[in-house]
């Protein structure tokens, strides 16, 4: 796979020779973050994010649960597919929710939930909190 690159090649006619034909064959993995809460429920709204978590931790989908968010790794459909039957449970009797999403999608890379944190804990040399 050849890539225009004018800006960042040494290449003469700015054709990129990287080869980059690995990526054509990737899988893209995605790291999601996502919080979603109801607007409509009062101040405490842990049996209704309780819910949601049900539905992720049976949907089979890697994740890990954060103070302020869930995050779930795998291809876009399965992780997406997620977070839609979440909402979907939480309209049934909420009538205003909020939702906020981050995605990463990155080809060739999985594990990420894990390999991320490794990655810093390396450079720093120490283990962090987890």
């Amino acid at each position: 796979m050849k890539s225009l690159c004018k800006e960042f090649c040494d290449s003469p006619n700015g054709v990129c020779s990287r080869d980059l034909s690995y990526l054509s064959d990737a899988i893209m993995s995605v790291l999601v973050e996502f919080s979603m809460s109801p607007l409509d429920k009062g101040e405490s709204v842990s049996e209704y994010v309780s819910r949601s978590l049900k539905i992720v931790s049976e949907s089979g989908v890697p994740y890990r649960l954060g103070p302020m968010g869930t995050c779930l790794e795998g291809d876009w459909d399965e992780v997406m597919d997620v977070i839609k039957r979440c909402y979907e449970r939480m309209g049934e009797d909420c009538r205003r929710i909020t939702c906020s999403i981050k995605v990463d999608a990155r080809a060739g890379h999985d594990g990420r939930l894990t390999e991320k944190i490794a990655k810093v804990e390396s450079v720093l040399k120490q283990e962090l909190n987890k």
